[in-house]
């Protein structure tokens, strides 16, 4: 594969407000004035618990929902209100790995068919080049390429993942946006796959947007970390420095929150941090 790209700033998120109109009701505003980049080779996180609005993000990069105000570039391009074939072809560089994997997959479609899907929309492949094609992509993410006969329901959630995972690298992207990849999995399993993101990031230049809600996750994955409260950033930083001396009340909350196989560490951990939110 050929998926190396300039070592610039792949993606510009530039003061995003997206709001969500509500009954009779103010609009409840989801994220307000998010600003960040992500360059080429770099994974960056987006810390927050449910509802901070980090999905909302992921999901206006990927132009799912439309923004009220701020600008969205990709290689120094635009990409807020594209038309539908500019956005069709937009996917090429962007691609997402979303947190279900066994709601992520169609269960109807083999999984050659599920991987033939994007390559017949991007790639004018031969029958023979797309079954080689997909062959490759099963070998990438640890399966063998006889997978490509059987469904979603013979595999288990961390196989289905590695399946959405090769689904995302189908057409070369540049970025790919994982929005909690791993929560559904058992520890074991999420540790065999944020392996597999980093040995393909480093196989083929990939960029990753992480979106998490668990801060052990991304401290030895993530190069810089976004902590989102109530859609604004509170905090941001390098992975060490987030992990390992929070500033804000917040992320110490949240870095308590985060299991440690120490018990009497966990539990002093936590007494600090709401030591501190009480302060």
């Amino acid at each position: 594969m050929t998926d190396q790209v300039p070592a610039a700033d792949l993606l510009t998120v530039s003061d995003l407000r997206v709001e969500f109109a509500r009954r009779r009701r103010t609009p409840l505003v989801a994220v307000n004035g998010v600003s960040f980049t992500i360059g080429a080779h770099e994974t960056v996180a987006i810390v927050g618990e449910s509802g901070s609005g980090k999905t909302t993000i992921g999901r206006a990069i990927l132009g799912m929902i439309q923004p009220q105000a701020g600008s969205i570039r990709v290689n120094g391009s635009e990409t807020v209100r594209l038309r539908h074939r500019e956005r069709r072809a937009l996917t090429q560089k962007l691609q997402v790995v979303f947190q279900d994997p066994y709601g992520s997959l169609n269960p109807a479609l083999t999984i050659g068919a599920i991987l033939t899907e994007p390559l017949r929309i991007h790639h004018d492949l031969s029958r023979e080049a797309a079954r080689e094609r997909i062959a490759e992509l099963l070998r990438r993410v640890g399966l063998p390429p006889d997978a490509a006969s059987r469904y979603p329901a013979h595999f288990s959630g961390g196989q289905r993942q590695r399946i959405a995972i090769a689904r995302a690298l189908s057409v070369s992207p540049q970025l790919v946006i994982c929005d909690e990849p791993t929560s559904a999995l058992d520890v074991s399993t999420q540790a065999q796959v944020l392996e597999l993101l980093t040995r393909l990031q480093q196989d083929t230049g990939l960029a990753y947007l992480f979106i998490t809600h668990d801060l052990a996750v991304v401290r030895h994955f993530a190069q810089r970390v976004l902590v989102l409260r109530s859609g604004e950033v509170v905090e941001e930083g390098t992975a060490a420095q987030i992990c390992e001396s929070p500033q804000h009340s917040y992320t110490r909350a949240l870095v308590a929150a985060a299991p440690v196989p120490d018990p009497v560490l966990q539990r002093a951990r936590r007494e600090a941090a709401r030591a501190a939110h009480a302060a």
